[in-house]
């Protein structure tokens, strides 16, 4: 199945949206950006997933990361489903959705960027579409993917905590080691000699002593 891969370039397509047209890369411009697909409109986890996105989309801007939806339906759904997101979020709130949703009602983008997940299929005999996430940097290649079949929701505390470590690790020479939260210790990576993290991290680095006297758990404040 076609698909997109870490470092590749991501496509530039054009998509119509419950904005109007857009033409990916020109989107983005120079922020950021995640896109995250959903199986079909009104449906009960999409719902609730867009309604927490909607909900934290400030945690998104402050990070210089632009959002966009996917879904396969019509930009008429996509917009009477909107309201139905928001209201989800606070009771009777008519304000737009903070974010746009592209409409793939051919599923020619779900295609294009492997989306399809084929164990779950729809009314009419055919896939849906998996719960995509996709991160690109601002040099519009990608950052992380995370695929999740349609069953399961995302966890967007998550998701936010990786872009925290994607946007960190693009500007210095650092790791974050498991369960890492922003402000806290990284790892050094290997390929850098004592000498230069030395030389890099004037906060200092440490070392866990190991069984095999290998010095490579090097821990350092960025």
């Amino acid at each position: 199945m076609p698909g997109v891969l870490l470092g590749d370039v991501f496509p530039n397509f054009k998509a119509v949206t419950t904005v109007g047209e857009i033409k990916f890369h020109d989107f983005l411009g120079d922020s950021w950006g995640i896109l995250f697909s959903h199986p079909r409109d009104f449906t009960p986890v999409c719902t609730t997933e867009l309604a927490c996105a909607a909900k934290i989309s400030d945690q998104f801007k402050k990070r210089n990361v632009k959002m966009i939806a996917l879904s396969i339906d019509s930009v008429a759904d996509h917009l009477a489903w909107s309201k139905d997101i928001m209201a989800f979020n606070k009771e009777g709130d008519v304000s737009p959705l903070p974010f746009p949703i592209i409409a793939d009602d051919k599923r020619e983008l779900a295609v294009l960027l492997g989306m399809l997940d084929p164990d779950e299929i729809d009314k009419d005999g055919l896939p849906l579409t998996a719960r995509c996430v996709f991160v690109i940097g601002p040099d519009k290649k990608m950052k992380l993917s995370i695929l999740y079949p349609a069953t399961t929701g995302r966890n967007f505390d998550e998701i936010l905590r990786a872009i925290d470590s994607l946007q960190l690790t693009a500007q210095r020479k650092v790791a974050t080691p498991v369960d890492w939260k922003p402000g806290q210790k990284c790892m050094v990576i290997p390929s850098l000699s004592d000498a230069e993290a030395a030389e890099l991290f004037p906060n200092g680095v440490t070392t866990k002593e190991l069984p095999s006297g290998k010095r490579y758990l090097r821990y350092t404040q960025p």
